[in-house]
C-alpha cells in the first residue's frame, strides 16, 4: 500500500494506518518511542535543574513547556486541512528537528547565567528564567507536533495509537530511570536523543522509506556527537551549577579534593575533603573555649545533587572524643547507661558516631538510600575516614520509620537527627517534598518502640527567621504523645536550642525524673544553649501578644519592605529579658500552648501555617497562608525558603491563563465552526478537562502517598508512572471492544473510577503502612497491584471520548479536546501539591474521584451529533 502523502477524505482509515503486519507494528512502536522521548526529556530537564539550580525550577520549566501540547492542538485545530494534506512533511520535519533541538536548547540554556537567588531583586533573572522556558519549549513542541499529527491521521484507530503512546511513555520512563544509574545529569539529554532517533527510524521503516530512516540515524548520531564535543570546542559548560549551591563552595576551596562520586536515581552523590570545610552541626560555641585542641579535619562534606553539606564525621581518637560532648545529639546519652540505640536515618553518620562513642551497647541504623549505603561500604576513603562505621552497627537497608512501625524490638534511645542536608530550607527555596519520617504517625511509632524509660531524641536544623519548621516539629511531637495516650505531656518533654543552628527535642516514656531534669538543665547551661522547655519551667505569658505582633510586623509592615530592599529583615524588639532572642521567646510560648492543649490559639495568632505533619500532609513547606499571598508580592525577598511553594502558585496561574488561551484560540479564530456546527462544545471541554485534571491528580497524588511504603520518591515515581501508563494503555486498547456501547459503558467506567478513588482516599493510608513492613520486592508487587484497577479503568475515558468525536466527524473538536486535556494536566500537576499542603493527600485523591464522576454528564454532551448549518 502506498505510504506517500495522502488525505483520507473519504473518512476511511488513513493509508499508513491501514497497513497490517510488521510495518504497522513498527509505526506503533515509533509512537511509543517518541512519546517516551518526551517523558525522558521531562526527567532530564528536572534532573539538570535539580543539580544545577533547584528542582522546583525544573518542575516549573517542564510544566510550562508541556503547555506546548495545548498550543500545538490549538494551531492544528485551526489549520486541520493543511496538516492533513502535508502530514508527511510535518511528521518528517518534527522528527528531524527533535534531537537537534534537545541538544541545542540544553546547551544554550546552560550558558544563561540564571541565578535563582536574585530572581526577585534582579529583573534580568526573570528574563533568563523565561529564556530557559522558551528554549526547552522547542523540543517539546517538536514532540507534540509529531504526536498531534499522528493522532489526527490515526483518529480512526485512536485507541490503539493511544495505547502505544501510553505504553511507550511508561516503558521509556522506566528505561530513563535505569539510565540514571549510569548517565550523569549533564549527559541525560542523550537519552531522549536516542529514543527520538529510534522513533524516527521505526516510523520511516514502517512507511517503507529507508532513506528517511537513514536520515534519522545520521541526525541522532550528529546530535549526540555535538553534545559531547561542542562544549569543549566552544569552552561552554554542559551543566551550570549555581554558585549558591553547597557543592560550589566546596569546589572553590584551594585544597578541595573530590573523594567520591556516584550517580543513580537516588541522586548525584559527591564527597569532598578540605581543610576549609568546617561542618559542626549544632556544636556549642563553648567547645573552642573548653577543649585544649579542636579535632583537625573532623568532617568530609557529602553533597546530594549539589545540596549540602551532609556532614561525615571522622573516627576520633580517645583524646579527641570529648568533642562529642558538645554536639546536641549527645543529649539522650546524658541520662541513659549503655543504651540499646536505633538511629532512624543514617544520613552522613554523625548521630551513629555519637552513639558509638557514647558507649551504646548496640547501635542499629536505618537508611532508605541504597546509594548512600553503597558509598560508605565501597569507598575506601569513607571507610578509612569513619573507621568503617557500617561494619560496627546493624543496618536496616530501608526507612527506619517503616522498621520501627513493624517490629517488636524495643530501644532505650531512638534518634532522628540532621539526616537532611544543611537544612530543611536552603537558598533555593524548599520544594514540596514528603517527609514521612517526621509525621505524627512516624513519631508515634518511634515513641511506641521505646523501652519503659526510653528516650526519643529529634534534632532539627533551626535556621529560619521567623521560625517555621521547628514549630511544626514541636506540634507534631506533642500531638504524637497525646495520640499515644499521654494524658499530661508536660512531664515527657525537654527542649533545647541554639539560635540559628539546631534544636533538640527529647521525649521520655514515663516522663523525666527530677535527676534527669537537673542533668539536662546543667548540660544546657554549660553549652550556652537555650532552654526552651522542661517540666516546671516558668515562662512570662505577658509578652505573648507583643511577640506575635512583632513577628507579624517583620513580614507585613512597611518597615519590612524597606529591610527587604536593603537585604535584611526588620529588627524585632521584645520586652523583657534582653538576653532572650525573639525566636526563643516564641518557642517557649509555643510549648506553653502545647502542654495546655491550646495549639489552635497559637496557630491563629502566628503568621505562618504551623499545623502538625501527618501522613496525609507530610510537608515542611507551604508555610504562607494562601490568604496572605496577595500581601507578600512586594516583599518576596523575605520568602526565598518558600519559593518551591510560591512557584507552584505562579505555575498554576500561568497554566490557567494559558489554558484559557488554548481553549479560546479555536473559538476566536474559528468562531463559525466552533459555534454553529458543534453542539455540546462546553460539555466536551468539561469532559476532557476532567480527564486531564483527574489523571494527573491521581498520578501525582499517588506518587506522594506511595513514598510512605516505598521510602524513596524516585522509586515511587518509577513504579507509579510505569504502572499507571502501562495499565492505562491496556485499558485504552481494551476500550475499543466497547466503543459501540460507549453511551452505556463509559458512565459505568467513570462511576467505578470515582468510587474506587474515593475509597482509596479513605483507606489507602493504613494499607500502605502495612505494606511498608513487607520485604521490598513484595512491596513493589503490592504497589503495582494497588495501581492496576484504577489505572486500567482510567485508560477507557480518553480513548472512548476521542473515538466518539471521530465517529461523529468532529475533527476540529478532536484536536481541541487533546489540547484541553494537556492543559488541564499541567493545571492539575501544579494544583496537587497546593491542595495536599492545605487539605491533605486524601483530599487530592478524593477530588480526582469526584472529577471523574463530573465527567459522566459531560460525556453525554460530547455525544450530541453534528448539525448541518448553511454558511454564507
Amino acid at each position: 500500500m502506498s505510504s506517500s502523502p495522502a488525505d483520507d477524505s473519504n473518512g476511511s482509515v488513513s493509508p499508513e494506518w491501514s497497513q497490517t503486519g510488521a510495518r504497522q507494528a513498527l509505526m506503533y512502536a515509533a509512537v511509543g518511542s517518541v512519546a517516551g522521548a518526551v517523558i525522558a526529556l521531562q526527567i532530564g530537564v528536572m534532573r539538570i535543574f535539580s543539580e544545577g539550580s533547584w528542582a522546583h525550577f525544573g518542575s516549573l520549566v517542564v510544566s510550562l513547556a508541556m503547555l506546548g501540547f495545548g498550543l500545538t492542538s490549538a494551531v492544528m485545530c485551526l489549520a486541520r486541512p493543511w496538516f492533513e494534506r502535508h502530514w508527511f512533511g510535518v511528521i518528517a520535519a518534527s522528527l528531524g528537528a527533535f534531537a537537534p533541538l534537545v541538544v541545542g536548547a540544553n546547551l544554550m540554556a546552560q550558558q544563561l547565567p540564571f541565578n535563582a537567588i536574585f530572581l526577585v531583586s534582579d529583573p534580568l533573572q526573570k528574563w533568563r528564567l523565561v529564556a530557559n522556558f522558551a528554549l526547552y519549549l522547542l523540543p517539546f513542541l517538536a514532540g507534540s507536533v509529531f504526536l498531534g499529527t499522528v493522532f489526527l491521521r490515526a483518529k480512526k484507530v485512536f485507541g490503539r495509537v493511544y495505547f502505544a503512546d501510553l505504553l511507550g511513555s511508561g516503558l521509556c520512563g522506566l528505561l530513563t530511570l535505569v539510565a540514571l544509574f549510569f548517565v550523569p545529569s549533564e549527559n541525560l539529554v542523550l537519552v531522549p536523543v536516542v529514543l527520538g532517533g529510534i522513533g524516527g527510524v521505526l516510523w520511516f521503516a514502517g512507511l517503507g522509506k529507508p532513506g528517511g530512516a537513514i536520515a534519522m540515524v545520521v541526525l541522532a548520531i550528529a546530535s549526540g556527537a555535538a553534545h559531547l564535543t561542542l562544549p569543549d570546542r566552544l569552552h561552554a559548560t554542559t551543566l551550570a551549577v549555581s554558585d549558591y549551591k553547597g557543592v560550589s563552595y566546596a569546589r572553590k576551596f584551594p585544597d578541595a579534593k573530590r573523594e567520591y562520586d556516584s550517580v543513580s536515581p537516588f541522586g548525584h552523590i559527591e564527597v569532598y575533603s578540605s581543610s576549609y570545610l568546617h561542618f559542626a552541626p549544632g556544636l556549642s560555641d563553648n567547645a573552642s573555649l573548653n577543649l585544649a585542641e579542636m579535632p583537625a579535619n573532623a568532617y568530609l562534606g557529602l553533597y546530594m545533587d549539589g545540596d549540602g553539606p551532609i556532614g561525615v564525621m571522622r573516627e576520633l581518637s580517645e583524646k579527641d572524643s570529648a568533642y562529642f560532648h558538645y554536639l546536641p545529639m549527645v543529649y539522650p546519652y546524658l541520662i541513659t547507661t549503655a543504651p540499646k540505640t536505633f538511629v532512624v536515618q543514617f544520613g552522613g553518620g554523625i548521630s551513629t558516631m555519637v552513639a558509638l562513642h557514647s558507649k551504646a551497647s548496640s547501635v542499629t541504623v536505618g537508611e532508605s538510600s541504597p546509594a548512600l549505603l553503597q558509598a560508605f561500604r565501597e569507598s575506601d576513603v569513607l571507610k578509612k575516614f569513619t573507621g568503617d562505621i557500617l561494619s560496627r552497627v546493624s543496618v536496616i537497608p530501608y526507612d527506619g520509620r517503616l522498621y520501627l512501625a513493624n517490629t517488636n524490638e524495643r530501644y532505650d534511645v531512638v534518634d532522628l537527627s540532621l539526616a537532611d542536608s544543611a537544612g530543611l530550607s536552603n537558598p533555593g527555596g524548599f520544594a514540596i517534598v514528603e517527609k514521612y519520617s517526621y509525621t505524627q504517625e512516624a513519631m508515634q511509632h518511634y515513641m511506641r518502640s521505646l523501652t519503659d524509660k526510653g528516650v526519643l531524641s529529634v534534632t532539627l536544623w533551626n535556621k529560619e527567621e521567623p521560625p517555621k519548621s521547628v514549630l511544626k516539629l514541636y506540634a507534631t511531637m506533642a500531638a504524637a504523645a497525646q495520640a499515644n495516650g499521654d494524658a499530661d505531656i508536660s512531664k515527657n518533654f525537654f527542649v533545647a536550642s541554639s539560635y540559628l543552628s539546631t534544636v533538640t527535642v527529647l521525649y521520655k516514656r514515663g516522663g523525666f525524673s527530677t535527676a534527669d531534669i537537673a542533668t539536662l538543665r546543667k548540660h544546657t547551661s554549660s553549652m550556652s544553649f537555650d532552654e526552651i522547655y522542661s517540666p516546671g519551667i516558668v515562662v512570662d505569658q505577658k509578652k505573648a501578644e507583643h511577640v506575635f505582633g512583632d513577628f507579624r510586623s517583620t513580614i507585613f509592615s512597611t518597615t519590612s519592605t524597606d529591610a527587604a530592599t536593603s537585604g535584611g529583615a526588620a529588627p524585632v524588639a521584645v520586652e523583657g529579658d534582653a538576653n532572650v532572642v525573639p525566636a526563643t521567646s516564641l518557642y517557649q510560648l509555643a510549648w506553653q500552648s502545647l502542654i495546655r492543649n491550646d495549639w489552635n490559639t497559637f496557630e491563629q495568632k502566628y503568621l505562618f501555617d504551623v499545623r502538625p505533619l501527618t501522613n496525609k500532609r507530610p510537608y515542611f513547606a507551604a508555610y504562607v497562608h494562601p490568604s496572605d499571598l496577595p500581601l507578600i508580592t512586594d516583599r518576596l525577598e523575605l520568602f526565598q525558603d518558600e519559593w518551591g511553594y510560591l512557584l507552584l502558585w505562579a505555575t498554576l496561574s500561568i497554566a490557567c491563563v494559558s489554558g484559557v488561551i488554548v481553549i479560546g484560540i479555536p473559538v476566536v479564530f474559528g468562531w463559525r465552526t466552533a459555534f454553529s456546527r458543534y453542539p455540546g462544545k462546553a460539555q466536551t471541554i468539561v469532559y476532557f478537562a476532567c480527564l486531564g485534571f483527574g489523571y494527573i491528580t491521581v498520578e501525582v497524588g499517588l506518587i506522594a502517598q506511595f513514598v510512605q511504603a516505598l521510602s524513596n520518591a524516585t522509586v515511587s515515581a518509577s513504579v507509579l508512572i510505569t504502572g499507571m501508563l502501562v495499565f492505562s494503555g491496556i485499558g485504552s486498547f481494551v476500550s475499543e471492544r466497547f466503543a459501540s456501547q460507549a453511551r452505556v459503558t463509559l458512565p459505568k467506567v467513570c462511576a467505578s473510577i470515582g468510587v474506587l478513588l474515593i475509597a482509596y482516599s479513605l483507606f489507602l493510608n493504613p494499607v500502605l503502612n502495612a505494606i511498608g513492613g513487607l520485604p521490598y520486592a513484595l512491596r513493589l508487587v503490592c504497589c503495582f497491584i494497588l495501581i492496576a484497577p484504577p489505572a486500567f479503568l482510567m485508560g477507557f475515558p480518553m480513548a472512548t471520548g476521542m473515538g466518539a468525536l471521530t465517529r461523529l466527524k468532529k475533527e476540529e473538536m478532536f484536536l481541541w479536546a487533546w489540547g484541553v486535556n494537556g492543559c488541564f494536566s499541567v493545571i492539575g500537576a501544579a494544583l496537587v501539591p497546593l491542595v495536599a499542603t492545605a487539605f491533605g493527600l486524601a483530599v487530592v485523591i478524593g477530588t480526582a474521584g469526584a472529577v471523574y464522576l463530573l465527567a459522566i454528564p459531560a460525556f453525554f454532551g460530547l455525544l450530541k451529533p453534528m448539525r448541518t448549518v448553511a454558511l454564507r
